[in-house]
């Protein structure tokens, strides 16, 4: 297993500078850094300096991975067909862009939009319908980019189309791609599954990737989840995938708005302290998920 983190832990806004953190996680002993797709939405980066990001990856050994959530504009489960089209295409864009820049996976609510806006009608059955029509067409050309597709399990207040496991094991069998994948998240397991052992468990060779972090979207160790648990689990699923932590303890910004956090969650919040916090659940998470019992 390899491990990282989201570049976003650092900042208020979705934006940043990605050559920055390829350099920090690697002091912190990082394998991986998760960025975020809201620069490589639009063409704000020449392909000229996507390579630049690719290579200066590849000078520190850090593997990137990608996340994103989606606009409405995005949205490939809406049930306005012309909305669908233009998703389909922005995704197609996107992941050329990933492979460019030699990333294999895209995680997050990628067959709806976040976050959720509770005040639009929503048609569950027919919204996955759509989804996963759309998905098949976008597997599709993730499979001749090689980029893995993670359909990320969102708990009830970011999302109503896969709030559980079992929710996505339907979802990608139905769309029945090698390049669409589960991809869990500890903090929305927490608030969904029975039991987060036993959804990993079921997720099985299902499960591509793994975003960690606590209830309280703290880093690991710094709450309550239990991931001794959760580490078993991986163990029994022989889990060799990627590990990437997402915590966010910053109030302000877009960031701080879409993510909810409304208070900042730790009482120094510098990015010394930041570092200090992200080195110390990158150790933690190592003793906890690689032990021999």
């Amino acid at each position: 297993m390899k491990y990282g983190i989201y570049n976003a832990y650092w900042e208020k806004e979705w934006v940043s500078d990605y050559k920055y953190y390829i350099e920090k996680v690697k002091k912190l002993g990082f394998d991986i850094l998760e960025i975020s797709c809201a620069t490589l939405q639009n063409d704000s980066l020449t392909d000229h300096q996507l390579l630049e990001i690719k290579k200066c990856a590849e000078d520190n050994g850090i593997i990137l991975t990608a996340g994103y959530g989606p606009t409405k504009k995005q949205n490939v489960s809406s049930p306005d067909q012309h909305i669908r089209k233009q998703a389909i295409i922005f995704f197609t864009n996107l992941i050329s862009k990933l492979n460019l820049m030699n990333i294999k996976f895209l995680g997050g609510g990628l067959y709806t939009y976040w976050p959720m806006d509770m005040s639009m009608p929503r048609n569950k059955q027919a919204d996955v319908e759509h989804a996963v029509k759309s998905m098949q067409i976008l597997s599709k050309v993730a499979e001749e980019n090689d980029v893995t597709l993670g359909m990320e399990v969102l708990n009830r207040y970011e999302s109503y189309m896969i709030n559980t496991c079992t929710e996505a094991i339907d979802f990608v069998d139905a769309v029945g791609s090698s390049h669409v994948k589960i991809m869990l998240d500890t903090f929305h397991m927490n608030i969904e599954e029975d039991n987060m052992g036993a959804a990993i468990r079921l997720a099985g060779n299902k499960l591509g990737h793994l975003h960690i972090g606590e209830q309280n979207r703290k880093v690991p160790g710094k709450g309550t989840l239990p991931w001794a648990e959760i580490g078993q689990a991986l163990r029994d699923i022989n889990y060799q995938h990627d590990i990437v932590m997402e915590p966010f303890v910053m109030s302000g910004g877009t960031i701080g708005s879409d993510i909810r956090v409304w208070r900042d969650l730790m009482i120094n919040p510098t990015e010394e302290q930041l570092d200090q916090d992200a080195k110390g659940a990158l150790q933690f998470i190592h003793h906890v998920f690689e032990r021999e019992d």
